[in-house]
């Protein structure tokens, strides 16, 4: 019996392949003689083209890095807070300068926690900082509709230890580009 399914197996292998390696057969493609106007318009295009794309891709790199640069740098608090410092201000302006020139861009800030406290009460906390982030950033004009919160608490530490240092890092919020 194993070895008729052994057959079978190989026998609809190998047809497999078969079907596979066949190659169709090859169209002649008709060519129509291009007018002296076309191919100078053609011309054109085709050397504008590396110093657009060039451009283009230049500007591109250029959005991406400012766009990851919103996101890069977390916001910190001080311990079982959710007042933003005056570093933590200057943070989130910068980054409201940027949205604003950029409507399109949606956030979500997620709020985080150290590892201290319970569960419930890290999430609260984290909804806290989340929430003061984003009424930080809707004071200084961002519309409140491209702005969601979420808190992770204590699920998602940055940096793994417990000491005061690992802590610190931990307890911040995060601006996610959606």
């Amino acid at each position: 019996m194993r070895k008729n399914v052994f057959l079978a197996t190989c026998t609809v292998m190998i047809f497999s392949a078969m079907i596979l390696t066949t190659s169709c057969a090859q169209k002649m493609v008709q060519t129509e003689p291009v007018s002296a106007t076309q191919q100078e318009v053609s011309k054109d295009t085709d050397q504008d083209r590396p110093s657009q794309e060039v451009r283009l891709r230049a500007e591109g790199d250029a959005r991406e890095v400012t766009g990851n640069a919103v996101v890069s740098e977390s916001v910190h608090f001080a311990f079982d807070s959710a007042l933003l410092s005056d570093q933590a201000q200057q943070i989130l302006s910068s980054k409201a300068d940027y949205l604003r020139t950029h409507s399109e861009i949606m956030i979500t800030v997620e709020g985080h926690c150290d590892e201290r406290g319970t569960d419930a009460y890290n999430i609260a906390l984290g909804e806290r900082r989340a929430e003061a982030v984003k009424n930080f950033l809707v004071d200084l004009g961002i519309s409140a509709n491209r702005l969601n919160t979420i808190s992770y608490g204590e699920e998602r530490p940055i940096v793994l230890g417990q000491n005061e240092t690992s802590w610190a890092k931990n307890r911040r919020a995060q601006l996610v580009n959606n």
